[in-house]
């Protein structure tokens, strides 16, 4: 299965880099890339609903940006578990992105940002790394953009601040994303956490296809995770005002 993904993976950016070219319309909407940052005062309304090891959970996230280099948002979200005792509110997620180099920067046209942010608060039934409580991140992405796809890679560690799960974990994450119509676009992604705990570590391969209606896009994802044999599902709708 491992094998199986990972060459699915390089399909996707072979086919995408011979068939994405041409299609640059909507880059300025085009909330799903990797690389998308907030023009002044635009809002972005992210709604993801997620199924995942017999829990569905619900997420809004509302971006605001400041300037073209800067913006900030907040994370809130809820989740039901079927199977177990794991039912409540996650933790707030208070968080920015900085644009340090842009395309015109420099002559490789690489477009770099930081990330930073902070999550607290959330049930304590749903305490896993991703929502403990006091959790710090800070985060490095970079990549170029092309009228038909964007390439990019981010790495973020996080610090938890928690009697029970207390840990550091480091994320790595490439991706490619391709324009492949003037309204469609295909995406995929590779995740690899390493947690200072041994048993958070994980292995992420995941894609996407997004529908873009002016400036609303709707997208489907679907992810597997090495460690545990698990699928993740799930739906997200971005609107941006």
């Amino acid at each position: 299965m491992r094998k199986f993904l990972a060459r699915l993976f390089v399909a996707l950016v072979c086919v995408g880099s011979m068939s994405g070219h041409a299609f640059a319309n909507g880059l300025d909407f085009d909330t799903s890339d990797p690389l998308y940052m907030l023009g002044t005062n635009n809002v972005l309304s992210e709604t993801a609903l997620t199924y995942w090891d017999n829990v569905l959970r619900l997420e809004e996230t509302i971006s605001y940006g400041i300037n073209d280099r800067l913006s900030i948002g907040i994370n809130a979200n809820f989740q039901q578990d079927f199977n177990g005792p794991e039912d409540g509110f996650g933790a707030v997620d208070l968080g920015g992105v900085y644009r340090v180099g842009t395309a015109a920067s420099n002559s490789a046209h690489i477009i770099s940002d930081v990330l930073f942010g902070l999550k607290f608060g959330g049930s304590s039934r749903v305490r896993t790394p991703d929502y403990a409580d006091s959790t710090y991140y800070a985060g490095y992405r970079f990549g170029r953009q092309w009228a038909g796809m964007t390439l990019a890679a981010t790495i973020k560690s996080s610090w938890i601040f928690d009697d029970n799960r207390g840990m550091a974990y480091i994320d790595l994450t490439p991706e490619a994303y391709f324009r492949i119509a003037s309204d469609w676009r295909l995406g995929a992604q590779f995740t690899l956490r390493k947690a200072t705990d041994s048993h958070y570590n994980q292995e992420w391969l995941g894609g996407k296809i997004v529908r873009q209606y002016g400036r609303t896009q709707y997208a489907a994802h679907l992810d597997y995770e090495f460690e545990s044999d698990d699928l993740q599902v799930g739906v997200n709708v971005n609107i941006l005002f």
